[in-house]
């Protein structure tokens, strides 16, 4: 399909504007010149006007100074001639002036000393369309000239196909921009759902053992608002962890504590039923023994599945080759001791994640999920920079650190809200407690759905987390530059 040339007729109102000033500017200075040499032409003709006509005047002869003034207004370019005596009267008249203005010249007519009359000659305006009669073939050729011009633009200025593509799929981004949100909403809303329909389940099945009255749904009812008080136990709870987390001294007071065993003790065994089918993903006091680092690409303008294989695939494999030294070279970091890696990392169109298990209690598996993911990214700025100046393809990368149970979630924030060289963090309160001494987070600002608002993003570290860090990827760098990959 052929497209026309953008803002074609713009373009041809532009070009019909400039041809229309350039014919005024031509009407113009042809009139001036024109106007010039008629005013010395008529001086000339009044002049030798009185030198034939100077013995009549003297006379008064008005049959002689008409056959005269006749002879003169024979010319194109005189309208009228006008013969007065030395008495400012009236001699000859001849001409049609009042059909055809112009301008007039008027000069005395002497003898020797004497005033013997005037003689005042009117030359015709000079016409516009007569400027243009004479003017044609410049009027044409510049008419020509301003059509070949736009047949021009609209052929050179035409949108190629590599434009239309590039213009399809920011149209494409765009919506997807604009729709995503509610999609990432609707997700989030199915999982609540779905959270809820299970808890509904769990107290419809316990009902059913006995028949189906009155008092049993007032027990289901009690039950959900049982379920509540539950939750904001652990809400309450989980507030002051974050506290202690923040390096906030102190811990709960006699009073809290009274509370919360009050607020326990109103709940019965029901509760526990509830309370356990609501343990969802979104629960914050889960413990965390396990996370998956989750690294994907930025692929704004979809880039990588149009690649050829014989450039994707090895730059996939140089991706893979990096995330994995980048996790052996980490997990030997003494403050990392008793984490591990439970698989290797292959990197595909979608990106690579790997998890991050702990051997014992004591080991920050959180932490080092962070560290991994905020090292990849530094090692993939370096390594996206370096193909860039050579020209070769490379993308940037985004990063999510989430515990096994929030991973699904984690994926539709990255796809979502991630943004380049960003690092989301998804963990329970025990996951946030091990990283909060060691690096600072910031919140997503306007969150519409609940893991967004559960969502932390990576805002920096001390001094001594990204030492290691610069330790541990110029280690990685040199082992690249020992096996020569390219970078």
């Amino acid at each position: 399909m052929t497209y026309l040339a953008p803002r074609q007729g713009l373009f041809a109102i532009i070009l019909l504007v400039s041809f229309c000033l350039q014919t005024l500017l031509l009407v113009i200075s042809t009139d001036q010149q024109i106007s010039k040499s008629r005013a010395l032409k008529g001086e000339q003709m009044v002049a030798q006007l009185i030198d034939e006509s100077r013995l009549s005047l003297e006379n008064k002869d008005r049959v002689s100074l008409s056959v005269i003034a006749n002879r003169y207004t024979s010319e194109q370019d005189v309208t009228r001639i006008l013969i007065k005596d030395n008495k400012d009267d009236i001699l000859v008249p001849v001409g049609n002036a009042p059909m055809q203005q112009g301008s007039t010249i008027r000069q005395i007519a002497t003898n020797g000393d004497a005033v013997i009359g005037s003689v005042a000659l009117t030359l015709k305006d000079v016409s516009k369309g007569e400027i243009i009669a004479m003017q044609w073939p410049f009027v044409v050729g510049t008419m020509l000239l301003h059509l070949l011009l736009w047949l021009i633009y609209g052929y050179l200025a035409r949108p190629t196909k590599e434009q239309i593509n590039a213009l399809s799929r920011d149209i494409q981004d765009l919506y997807r921009d604009q729709y995503r949100p509610v999609d990432q909403r609707g997700y989030d809303r199915e999982l609540e759902r779905q959270s809820t329909t299970q808890a509904t389940s769990h107290s419809a099945d316990s009902q059913l053992a006995s028949d189906t009255t009155d008092d049993e749904i007032d027990d289901t009812v009690t039950n959900v608002r049982k379920f509540n008080v539950q939750h904001e136990v652990n809400e309450y709870l989980r507030t002051q962890q974050n506290q202690e987390a923040a390096g906030e001294t102190g811990s709960l007071t006699d009073t809290a504590k009274d509370s919360v065993l009050s607020a326990s003790a109103t709940i019965d065994t029901g509760k526990t039923q509830a309370s356990s089918s609501h343990t969802s993903k979104l629960s914050a006091t889960r413990a965390v023994d396990s996370v998956r680092v989750q690294i994907v690409f930025h692929d704004e303008f979809n880039m990588l599945e149009r690649l050829a294989p014989a450039q994707r695939l090895p730059y996939l494999a140089l991706c893979t080759q990096l995330f994995n030294q980048a996790v052996t070279e980490l997990l030997k970091q003494p403050l990392l001791l008793g984490v591990s890696a439970m698989d290797e990392a292959y990197f595909e169109d979608n990106g690579a994640s790997v998890m991050l298990k702990a051997d014992n209690s004591h080991a920050k598996v959180a932490l080092a999920g962070v560290m991994l993911a905020k090292l990849y990214l530094m090692l993939n700025k370096i390594i996206h920079d370096k193909h860039i100046e050579l020209s070769r393809f490379a993308l940037p990368a985004k990063a999510g650190v989430s515990d096994e149970a929030q991973a699904g979630a984690m994926t539709h924030l990255l796809q979502s809200v991630g943004k380049k060289e960003q690092l989301l963090i998804l963990l329970p309160n025990a996951g946030l407690k091990q990283i909060s001494n060691h690096i600072q987070v910031h919140n997503i600002m306007r969150p519409t759905t609940v893991y967004e608002r559960e969502c932390a993003i990576f805002d920096g570290g001390n001094d001594s987390l990204i030492q290691r860090l610069a330790d541990v990827r110029n280690a990685v760098l040199m082992i690249e530059s020992e096996d020569d990959s390219p970078i």
